[in-house]
């Protein structure tokens, strides 16, 4: 008989109880009203996020790179393991309490990424970040809940409309890479993201067999020369 999960803590939320549970030593669960949003069974697409994100950084002088939502950790770990040591990165999580996990039962299943002293954490909304910064990211990851799906086509989305993807395109520097997640491909998020300055964007669906999640990985344009 599989081991129960026992519920480790949780805290109300609009979408329902967010719990972290736990079964066995490193087996941990989190969940929204009463659906998986993480295990720590299946990370691979929260892996190549990142990889895809950092890879056209390698070589690069004192990168930053911004990730929206720390989750388990994964993302941040992957690319940390990818930059430099010079690099800067910023992670953006609304919730502190995820923090309080990522830095207490969870902080083994991504080596204390939060501990990584090229780590900068900023608790609050990563969108609300994202608008006041202007061409300064060598690369924005975004690892945020469900990703651009049907029901995020509204014009007034925090993230994944044609606005709030302006405002990300201009808080990139020139060269500069969009990574996003997503549990599903929306053809219409590609055709706004191309539409958006982005241009030729690149889809992937990461690992072989089972569930296979999305990647979008798109560009800013480079600088014009003089």
């Amino acid at each position: 008989m599989a081991q129960p999960w026992t519920v480790v803590d949780q805290l109300p939320t609009p979408e329902g109880a967010l719990e972290l549970r736990q079964r066995g030593p490193k087996d941990f669960l989190i969940v929204v009203g009463g659906r998986v949003l993480m295990s720590s069974s299946a990370f691979r697409s929260e892996l190549a996020l990142a990889e895809f994100a950092c890879k056209p950084l390698i070589g690069k002088i004192k990168p930053r790179v911004l990730i929206g939502g720390l989750g388990m950790g994964y993302t941040l770990r992957a690319a940390l393991d990818m930059l430099p040591a010079d690099a800067e990165v910023t992670v953006a999580e609304i919730n502190e309490r995820v923090v309080q996990w990522c830095r207490g039962p969870l902080a083994g299943l991504a080596n204390d990424a939060l501990g990584d002293a090229r780590t900068q954490l900023h608790v609050g909304d990563v969108a609300a970040l994202i608008a006041q910064s202007r061409a300064c990211w060598d690369a924005i990851v975004l690892d945020l809940y469900e990703g651009p799906h049907e029901a995020s086509q509204r014009p007034d989305d925090p993230f994944w409309s044609k606005p709030a993807l302006s405002r990300t395109y201009a808080a990139l520097a020139p060269g500069g890479v969009l990574a996003v997640w997503a549990e599903d491909l929306d053809p219409h998020f590609v055709h706004r993201l191309q539409t958006g300055g982005f241009g030729t964007v690149d889809v992937h669906h990461p690992g072989k067999g089972g569930r296979r999640h999305t990647v979008y990985v798109g560009r800013r344009r480079q600088a014009s020369k003089p």
